[in-house]
């Protein structure tokens, strides 16, 4: 998956949806950035970081999502959103 760019647009996205780090860090996994967009980003936001991402890009990310992150519900729409329906199950934390 390509690094989405730190413009100023994704910079006010980021420090609102990933409120607890700086937007470059959290732009330095842009899997862990999706998942937190997918669960929190508006739809104004997702159009601008879906100018950077192809729709493989995005199935990429779900694809591999860190567990935790996207609710149920954002998940059913993403999912249903790339073609997928009805969607996988959530990604869970595996536990030792």
């Amino acid at each position: 998956m390509r690094q989405i760019p730190l413009t100023p647009e994704i910079a006010r996205i980021a420090r609102r949806i990933v409120w607890f780090e700086p937007p470059r860090a959290a732009l330095a996994d842009p899997v862990r950035f999706l998942a937190y967009a997918f669960a929190r980003a508006t739809h104004e936001d997702m159009a601008i970081i879906q100018r950077y991402l192809s729709g493989a890009e995005l199935a990429e990310a779900l694809d591999h999502a860190p567990p935790g992150i996207i609710d149920k519900r954002s998940w059913a729409y993403w999912n249903l959103k790339i073609g997928r329906y009805p969607a996988p199950p959530l990604p869970q934390r595996q536990l030792d």
